[in-house]
């Protein structure tokens, strides 16, 4: 069963570009759209929606004062042209911040939150492991985290090494890389991030994973021993 989100923005055109990501996430499903807060009241309470997408400056209820009126809120995604909002939006356990105008590169890293958010909270436990969504030949593929051996940096791509194979992604290690779970993977080079786990022995500045010996590389040795040798 699919996710159900809703969008509150007064600009008509945002909410068409969310929703034409959205069009390409087959495990969300935008139920409505509203162009301002208190029409989207009566749904917020039925209590049955997964993900909001929430702008910040609307009329009649602004969507920080909106959220402080939720008792129970789902998942929230500000969708602003504003920066400025950026700490009191995470004070208020936002799960991520979009400045418009919203590139999907940039919206898949939030949709890789909202599902590793929502696998978290399902009583499903093929759905319990964390993953993300990469995109090959126009379709999103899953990947799950726990299968994933290192990631390297191939200029515009990167190919993912997991346990079934390889897959390469246009897509930046630096962007790839701040989408996964900190306390699971690590950049060691500005050619690759590993997995923490994955790492079977370490020798010199390289580290050994699946048989592969990866440098470690000069700017990361510190930081990556005193992490991997803990």
């Amino acid at each position: 069963m699919n996710n159900r989100c809703i969008i509150i923005d007064d600009e008509p055109l945002a909410i068409r570009v969310i929703e034409s990501h959205l069009s390409k996430i087959k495990s969300l499903e935008v139920i409505a759209t509203f162009t301002n807060s208190v029409e989207a009241m009566e749904v917020m309470q039925t209590g049955d929606i997964d993900v909001l997408f929430l702008d910040i400056n609307m009329p009649v209820i602004n969507g920080m004062d909106f959220i402080k009126t939720l008792h129970n809120p789902p998942l929230i995604v500000m969708t602003t042209a504003y920066r400025e909002y950026a700490v009191e939006s995470f004070e208020l356990d936002v799960l991520d911040y979009l400045v418009k105008p919203i590139p999907f590169t940039r919206f898949m890293k939030t949709i890789n939150k909202i599902n590793n958010a929502l696998s978290i909270n399902t009583g499903n436990q093929e759905d319990d492991r964390l993953h993300t969504f990469i995109k090959i030949d126009k379709k999103l593929v899953k990947i799950y985290l726990d299968e994933v051996f290192y990631v390297e940096s191939l200029k515009d791509y990167i190919k993912i090494t997991t346990t079934s194979g390889t897959h390469l992604v246009h897509q930046t290690l630096t962007s790839f890389t701040e989408s996964l779970p900190s306390d699971q993977f690590i950049r060691i080079h500005r050619s690759f991030t590993i997995s923490i786990t994955r790492v079977s022995a370490v020798i010199g500045n390289m580290v050994e994973i699946n048989d592969t010996q990866i440098p470690i590389g000069r700017n990361y040795v510190q930081e990556v021993k005193s992490i991997i040798l803990k």
